[in-house]
């Protein structure tokens, strides 16, 4: 392991290329390894057990392919396998959790709205951190049912998507919520569809950006930021089809190599 050593991101489908998006805009000339389990997408609907099985394996696959720090981009791996990866394995492990704090901080209404993964709404880690910042307020919890394959399959735009939109939206729009939550790392992909359905004032947080600083607060603190500034190698892999895959990271066709592994 050196500074050009990949950083490792993982996630239960495409969802955290969105991460990606910010961490190598933040970090430009880190190599990355991304990992798309979409083979076994979407995990909200596993048992905590069958989750942190599949962290483990990721884990293990980006560790074997020499990353430096993992990435978890995947909220409900983060929300029911952290503790247990970084026990288990002595490579520093960046998480991602819905920014409940930001939005329960600024809220006027007094409600705020969170759109995750069952698997992410029932952990103990999301209860405790809700609890934590956000026990004097009202949260409207949202299970976004159906999005993360309809994510999956690049249907970003289809009818089932905005029906399924428009019915998670009106629950929001009538707890009068002034800050939508995005608690699953697929969601930043439909934002555009978000704000067409909800009205203007409602603000919209994802924790993409916060990770991204956090990744580079703890490479500068190992002293392991890559400073050749060479071309970075930008490699993706998904156990499934890669063209989502190719069609989300279409602006960076020319700098990444998308395919197809087992994992």
């Amino acid at each position: 392991m050196n500074k050009s050593s990949p950083i490792g991101i993982f996630d239960s489908g495409v969802g955290g290329t969105s991460i990606w998006k910010e961490i190598h805009q933040l970090l430009p000339f880190e190599n990355t390894i991304y990992l798309a389990d979409s083979k076994n997408a979407p995990y909200g609907y596993k048992t905590p057990e069958e989750i942190t099985s599949l962290s483990i394996k990721n884990t293990e696959a980006l560790i074997n392919a020499g990353s430096k720090i993992i990435v978890v981009a995947c909220n409900t791996a983060t929300t029911n396998a952290i503790d247990t990866l970084r026990s288990r394995f002595s490579i520093p492990i960046i998480g991602i959790e819905p920014a409940i704090k930001p939005a329960a901080l600024k809220t006027h209404s007094k409600s705020i709205g969170i759109l995750a993964t069952k698997g992410t709404l029932s952990s103990t880690l999301f209860h405790k951190t809700s609890m934590e910042f956000a026990n004097d307020i009202s949260v409207i919890e949202i299970v976004g049912e159906g999005l993360v394959p309809l994510i999956e399959a690049g249907k970003l735009h289809s009818l089932e998507m905005i029906a399924l939109l428009k019915k998670y939206t009106r629950q929001l729009i009538d707890a009068n919520v002034d800050y939508l939550v995005l608690g699953c790392s697929h969601f930043p992909y439909i934002i555009p569809e978000l704000k067409k359905l909800l009205p203007s004032h409602v603000k919209i947080i994802d924790s993409g950006e916060a990770v991204a600083r956090q990744t580079k607060n703890l490479l500068e603190q190992m002293e392991m930021i890559n400073d050749t500034n060479v071309i970075p190698s930008l490699q993706f892999y998904t156990n499934a089809n890669t063209a989502t895959l190719q069609f989300l990271l279409q602006s960076y066709s020319e700098k990444i190599s998308v395919a197809k592994k087992d994992f």
